[in-house]
């Protein structure tokens, strides 16, 4: 238990380190439609998953895990169909989790052309999210795995999540685009 309270604690302070202003969420907290508290239980939520993961194994720390009210977005690449699964139940053991979105790449399933291939379709949807008005990208972390876009983030409006979805659509090359967007309406303390 010390160890991984140890652990938990190193890595609060690595990323209040690199990220200024920013909380562990993706999602500039200046712009962030969350309450402080929500962003405070969501960013103690990924901490605590990556802390049990970098325990379980090592390798698992480059994994990138996103939390929106609850709900887990993971990502990246590992040896092992069963390495995934693996993954997807220590989220769903994390205290507090709503939901797991689990976009884990499979390794040998993708080579540098593609890789590179998945960079271009993620910056030009970061770059048309940008440069339209009618969305504010800061609140969405995109991913591309093997030409699948995966959006993860909040929108104000369901005209800005449509819109995001349309810019997606829009990019060349793209197979399928796999959106997590959530309301700020929809967001579990809003309701209360």
């Amino acid at each position: 238990m010390k160890k991984l309270v140890s652990i938990f604690i190193i890595l609060i302070f690595m990323n209040a380190c690199s990220n200024i202003g920013r909380f562990g969420t993706g999602v500039d907290i200046t712009f962030d439609p969350r309450t402080i508290g929500m962003q405070i239980d969501d960013t103690l939520m990924q901490k605590n998953l990556v802390a049990r993961l970098s325990l379980t194994e090592k390798k698992y720390f480059l994994l990138q895990v996103e939390v929106i009210d609850g709900r887990i977005f993971l990502s990246g690449k590992v040896d092992s169909p069963e390495e995934k699964v693996k993954i997807t139940k220590i989220a769903w053991e994390t205290k507090g989790v709503r939901s797991v979105k689990n976009a884990i790449d499979i390794k040998g399933n993708s080579n540098f052309k593609s890789t590179a291939g998945d960079i271009l379709i993620t910056s030009q949807l970061r770059s048309a999210l940008i440069f339209n008005k009618k969305t504010k990208s800061r609140n969405y972390t995109l991913e591309t795995i093997n030409k699948n876009i995966y959006i993860f983030g909040i929108a104000e409006t369901e005209e800005e999540k449509k819109e995001v979805i349309e810019e997606a659509n829009k990019i060349f090359n793209v197979k399928k685009v796999i959106p997590s967007i959530y309301l700020v309406s929809e967001l579990s303390r809003n309701k209360i």
